[in-house]
């Protein structure tokens, strides 16, 4: 995928109170959805979901990994994102092609997994109600899970089918915030215009965003990052995942004398491994 005018925008209130991640992500997510094929409303889903788990991952350390997975009603069907901290995003539909949504309510969750600078995995599971739109369920999962009030907006433009624009903002509640301050700030996101008119609109950039969401307060800019599409499928990781095999089911592979195809889940990508590479991973060492 080639350079990306997608970015995520970071600023804080001088007062402290508050602190903003406003995220431009129609490029990323259009290359996660023509990945997946994905169309109608799951294409919307997904969109929606990678521009969330860039955003949350914003609201973290700064090397951590962000994976979030929808989980449809009773089980049945799958969403994930990935973001990535040095800015590329991908997405994954484990659904059934003659499924057109995901079913929520009953049972529906939403899992988000991230890295921590240990090595080891935080997991946080909320339950999803069946009227619960991304927003929804992103920021419910950081009030329960990573116990930060912040108010959550992601959004997705479709027109003919295909992703118009994306993108997003996080507002998170700092510990200095006046009683007053809030009052006002849960009023402005009340009244503020839909996320997807937006993103078409004045706003259309993460600094035009931030400077709507905080009109009138003064703040300071933190940083900005790029953002892509991009999956980290490579011929080093398909040789790793074979070398996990048996090695007598390597030695069935070699033997067939025949080429094997593997191909990526996330981007499609396929891989085309001889006899000679496999052979390799049966000898001393490997």
């Amino acid at each position: 995928m080639g350079a990306s005018g997608d970015s995520v925008l970071r600023a804080m209130t001088n007062d402290g109170g508050f602190r903003v991640m406003a995220g431009l992500t129609t490029e990323t997510v259009r290359g996660a959805v023509a990945a997946q094929n994905a169309e109608g409303r799951i294409a919307e889903l997904l969109a929606e979901l990678v521009t969330g788990a860039i955003l949350v991952r914003e609201t973290m350390s700064p090397g951590q990994r962000v994976q979030v997975n929808l989980v449809g009603r009773e089980g049945l069907g799958q969403i994930i994102a990935d973001s990535l901290p040095n800015g590329t995003a991908r997405g994954l539909l484990r659904i059934s092609k003659r499924n057109t949504d995901l079913a929520l309510g009953d049972g529906a969750m939403l899992k988000v997994m991230r890295s921590l600078p240990n090595g080891e995995v935080h997991r946080g599971i909320i339950e999803v109600p069946a009227d619960a739109t991304v927003s929804d369920m992103l920021t419910v999962y950081m009030k329960v899970s990573e116990q930060v009030d912040s108010m959550i907006s992601v959004g997705c433009k479709m027109k003919d089918g295909a992703v118009e624009s994306a993108g997003g903002y996080v507002v998170q509640l700092l510990p200095e915030l006046e009683p007053g301050q809030l009052m006002i700030m849960q009023e402005r996101i009340k009244d503020f215009r839909e996320i997807r008119e937006l993103l078409d609109g004045a706003a259309s950039s993460p600094a035009r965003l931030i400077e709507e969401l905080l009109f009138r307060m003064e703040y300071t800019k933190l940083g900005e990052s790029p953002l892509k599409f991009e999956c980290g499928c490579s011929d080093v990781r398909v040789m790793t995942s074979l070398a996990a095999l048996p090695r007598t089911d390597i030695a069935e592979l070699v033997e067939s004398g025949e080429n094997i195809e593997l191909s990526c889940d996330y981007c499609g990508a396929t891989y085309t491994v001889g006899p000679e590479h496999l052979r390799g991973l049966l000898e001393p060492g490997s």
